[in-house]
């Protein structure tokens, strides 16, 4: 039974690391379940409120982040907020529209698409379109280590 347990929360971890580049995955959720799972087949008696407390901050900042941290991309090229918001509806469908490179193709085409309905230039929509990918990428490597800090937390708090 602890060999299940144990398998169980490996493929969390791993579906969560994974959730970080691909979004339609649970990302973080999938991590913070791994915890319950770790509970109900060994025990809770390692965690404490500190540990419940330090990984629902992680899991907060993540949400915040990675919404944020890509709005930010797009305000930082001189991006309106309706290309923020196009560009993370972008990352959202993208990938479904586009499999192969709907992940980059999404944010970059919903931040062009936000300029132009808003009247802006091309060279200026691209631009912003290309911040939306600059914001893309530096949330994906804020999930990461966000994620592997969560995996950390655990790991340490357990063993």
């Amino acid at each position: 039974m602890d060999v299940i347990g144990w398998i169980v929360i490996v493929v969390l971890f791993i579906v969560g690391m994974a959730g970080a580049v691909y979004p339609v995955l649970p990302g973080a959720l999938a991590i913070y379940f791994a915890f319950f799972v770790y509970g109900w087949f060994f025990s809770f008696a390692p965690y404490n409120a500190l540990f419940w407390i330090i990984q629902t901050l992680i899991v907060v900042a993540l949400f915040v982040a990675d919404y944020a941290v890509n709005a930010w991309g797009v305000k930082r090229f001189g991006g309106s907020r309706l290309s923020a918001i196009l560009s993370t509806v972008g990352i959202i469908i993208g990938p479904f529209v586009i499999p192969a490179f709907g992940l980059i193709l999404g944010p970059f085409i919903g931040a062009v698409l936000g300029e132009l309905i808003g009247k802006a230039p091309l060279d200026r929509a691209i631009k912003v379109g290309f911040g939306s990918v600059l914001g893309l990428f530096t949330s994906t490597v804020m999930k990461v280590i966000l994620q592997l800090a969560m995996i950390i937390v655990f790991l340490i708090w357990v063993l």
